[in-house]
């Protein structure tokens, strides 16, 4: 550090200022521990990601004080799944959901966040240091930062995970995430999932009537194709479904976004001795549709063993990182595990096949499975 440099102090700092991170933030914030988040984009921003939210997390937001209401979120209750051929399967979802764009809720978050004492640095975390059971953080400012625990929860993949030596980041992954916003005729209360070849597409409104079509897929089905547009139109249109979503509907963004190299491998809730959360922790499949609900829940759980923590009920770091590892492994082991089987499923046209004819006749096994990759209520000890 140069001699000029001030450094910041905080009991936690919180690199990513997503679903996981803000949350995390206001948790930490009402229970007066002193917060910096570092995030590097301004809010409010879109980002690629299903926008639908399991009305698992709803208590557990409101006892933060978060009133969903407030962002006139689109009421789901309703799942359709479809195979390449336009085939059909329907449930009700055993606890519903809502939609909310990512640009409307980050950013409501953020506000909340800043509102209840928490820090936020619109600035680029460039490098982390752990000595003596201190972390130091240097951003692209120039920057220093200083605290006892590191919380992060920058996303699905970042150069910092290079940096960090993050196993799961020098393993390639074909996986790429395409999402735009379009007015569309549309049901409300459904949320839907249509199959094409080499990936799976999510259709469901979010605030204001806009419909958010947000899709996977693995680069052997892009790469022949030069854009966006011929993809769809060549690939996502041999769904009949998305077929007539995409040629009636208008496009909201002037481009679609996209991510790619998206991975699924497992990843450590602690690595390096920072507290991971949401997709930094672990990813999802997105055919789930439960990620964002995961990254809240994750932020309760690091947050409360992060106050515990300073309490001194959990007495060393060493058992802290041993609980959350522990927490964080029961809560979402055996989902993100439902969730690659079933994307392994749905990668097979002849196991969809027997799927598609079989499950019908026993209507109680499809809400089941929804169940396997959904949690029970979020509520407070």
């Amino acid at each position: 550090m140069m001699p000029h440099q001030m450094t910041n102090n905080a009991d936690v700092l919180i690199i990513g200022g997503g679903l996981a991170g803000l949350t995390a933030g206001i948790h930490l914030a009402k229970a007066h521990l002193r917060v910096i988040l570092l995030e590097k984009h301004a809010y409010p921003q879109h980002k690629v990601c299903g926008e639908y939210i399991s009305n698992e997390v709803l208590p557990y937001l409101s006892y933060l004080g978060i009133v969903i209401d407030e962002l006139n979120p689109t009421r789901i209750h309703r799942f359709l799944l479809s195979t390449v051929s336009g085939k059909t399967l329907e449930s009700e979802l055993p606890l519903g959901g809502f939609g909310i764009s990512r640009y409307v809720f980050d950013h409501f978050l953020a506000s909340h966040a800043h509102r209840a004492g928490v820090d936020i640095r619109q600035t680029d975390v460039t490098d982390v240091l752990f000595e003596k059971d201190v972390f130091t953080i240097v951003t692209s400012d120039n920057s220093v930062y200083t605290s006892k625990l590191v919380i992060g929860a920058y996303g699905k993949r970042s150069q910092l995970d290079k940096r960090l030596r993050r196993k799961f980041f020098s393993q390639a992954s074909p996986w790429l995430g395409v999402k735009a916003h379009y007015q569309a005729d549309f049901p409300a209360d459904l949320v839907a999932l249509h199959n094409f070849d080499g990936g799976y597409c999510g259709l469901s409104r979010v605030e204001n009537g806009v419909v958010n079509a947000c899709y996977l897929t693995n680069y052997r089905s892009f790469r022949t194709f030069k854009n966006i547009d011929a993809f769809q139109q060549h690939v996502l249109s041999k769904n009949p479904f998305l077929d007539e979503f995409f040629t009636k509907a208008t496009a909201v963004f002037d481009k679609p976004l996209t991510i790619s190299q998206i991975s699924f491998a497992r990843k450590k809730p602690v690595d390096n001795h920072i507290l991971m959360c949401g997709d930094t922790a672990g990813l999802i499949h997105p055919l789930c549709g439960n990620g964002m609900a995961m990254a809240i829940h994750s932020a309760k759980l690091v947050s409360e063993l992060i106050i515990k923590f300073f309490a001194g009920e959990i007495a060393t770091r060493l058992l802290l990182e041993t609980q959350y590892t522990l927490d964080w492994s029961t809560e979402f082991k055996h989902r993100l595990l439902t969730g690659r089987i079933a994307q392994s499923l749905l990668s097979s046209p002849g196991i969809t096949s027997i799927l598609f004819k079989t499950l019908p006749l026993i209507p109680t096994v499809l809400p089941l499975l929804i169940r396997q990759t959904h949690g029970k209520p979020v509520v407070m000890d």
